[in-house]
């Protein structure tokens, strides 16, 4: 059955509509997605205070109203296994403690270049780290806790910079690009929320080291991290425990071994390794958990295809008070956009690229570096557009947006190719990562 939409106003609204559409554009108003399931009350208050009127799919609405019945979820299988069943749970929103403001004070052309110096640290002291650990030696943290610092620092000054290369940069191991783009979101997430630095560097070293007890388990079962057996998965979910085992004399912080021993809880208690629930989670282990599991869900890997990053932000809308707090959802969504950095698009004009950064006031519209035409062509030149900039002013009909999210690997849309700040640079992308 096609869907169909239907004009309803604020005040008739129900739970387990699906909201399509506003009478206002979307980045007017405090809802981080465009399109999401009315879930509660709030959800309805939220609408009248801001809309009149509202177009409601209403073949999702059909959908989300069976899903109490028991029938199959709306949103697919992923989402049957995590939603079926679960508890939600509502606490007071997140309270950080003299919460700081940051500024974007360098350029992305600037801030490349430091940030390029600092994954390649990075890469090798988590090498040397993994090698160490794997052979029951004493880790040397310092090179890895100097590098963090300086990660902080960088995405303190500018928050693209080390997102975009994490994200375009070819690693020789999962377990490194697991840890590291783990660690660039959640400081991303942590300057949005207001962290200090010195908070930021617990977050960030806590992600870096979370994926150490990995390296005691079969590099096998690693590999099918998404398909295990039930006795697999026991197994695999030892890999927190064996972590904190050989961190806890290393001289961490309690902070840093608190991400490290709390990244895989849940804000319901569906989690591990204790199954803690709402504020038994330490913050920064919480902030750690929803970066961990939104890479976990775009990361290429060899035995599933990933999520495209809008879906897996879509699907994080849905969990929000189920398996991670509802604030911290929101803004999380709000740090790094709904077409985070780094996602592969395609715009409602043909042309396709990837985006290079994003205005929280205007999430659905995002700059991007354009590498084909409208007939899927390579440009021998990439082109920046600033859809925010460019749909200033303009009609809907004319405005250019985001017309859909394309999986990564996508033919013809290899960034390293092109140059991330424009045609008017004299370096290129491909310069910084080959160099």
């Amino acid at each position: 059955m096609g869907v169909q939409q239907k004009k309803v106003a604020v005040h008739d609204l129900e739970v387990g509509m699906f909201v399509s559409d506003l009478d206002r554009p979307w980045h007017q108003t405090p809802f981080p997605i465009q399109g999401f399931h009315i879930r509660s009350q709030d959800d309805i208050r939220a609408l009248v205070s801001h809309c009149k009127w509202v177009l409601v799919d209403v073949a999702e609405a059909r959908e989300s109203k069976e899903v109490k019945g028991g029938s199959k979820p709306a949103f697919g299988t992923l989402q049957g296994k995590r939603r079926g069943g679960r508890e939600q749970l509502q606490l007071p929103p997140l309270s950080i403690r003299e919460p700081v403001t940051y500024e974007t004070v360098t350029s992305l052309k600037k801030e490349m270049k430091t940030s390029k110096r600092l994954l390649d640290d990075m890469e090798g002291a988590l090498d040397q780290l993994f090698e160490t650990l794997r052979a029951d030696g004493v880790p040397d943290l310092r090179p890895i806790a100097a590098i963090t610092s300086k990660m902080v620092s960088s995405v303190v000054r500018q928050p693209d910079a080390l997102l975009w290369l994490s994200r375009t940069r070819a690693h020789d191991s999962y377990l490194y690009r697991h840890a590291l783009n783990t660690s660039v979101w959640a400081l991303v997430c942590g300057r949005h929320l207001g962290l200090n630095e010195g908070l930021l560097n617990h977050l960030g070293l806590g992600c870096l080291l979370s994926q150490v007890g990995k390296t005691t388990l079969p590099a096998e079962l690693l590999a099918r991290e998404g398909q295990l057996s039930s006795e697999e998965y026991l197994t695999y979910r030892s890999y927190v425990g064996r972590g904190v085992r050989m961190l806890e004399n290393s001289g961490l912080s309690r902070a840093v071994l608190s991400v490290v021993q709390g990244h895989r809880e849940r804000h319901n208690g569906s989690g591990f390794p204790e199954g803690v629930r709402g504020d038994r989670i330490p913050l920064l282990a919480k902030v750690a958990g929803i970066a961990e599991f939104f890479e976990s869900l775009i990361a290429p890997r060899s035995h599933a295809e990933p999520m495209t990053p809008a879906k897996a932000v879509t699907l994080l809308y849905e969990m929000r008070n189920i398996e991670f707090q509802e604030d911290l959802v929101e803004n999380f969504i709000q740090a790094i956009g709904i077409y985070p950095t780094g996602s592969l698009v395609e715009l409602t004009d043909g042309q396709r690229g990837i985006v290079v950064s994003h205005s929280p006031e205007r999430r659905l519209w995002p700059r991007v570096m354009v590498m084909t035409d409208a007939a899927s062509r390579p440009l021998k030149t990439a082109k920046i557009i600033d859809l925010a900039r460019y749909n200033e002013g303009k009609e809907a009909p004319e405005t250019v947006r985001v017309r859909d999210c394309l999986p990564h690997g996508t033919e013809g849309l290899d960034p390293s190719y092109y140059d991330v700040t424009g045609v008017e640079s004299r370096w290129s992308l491909s310069r910084l990562i080959s160099g």
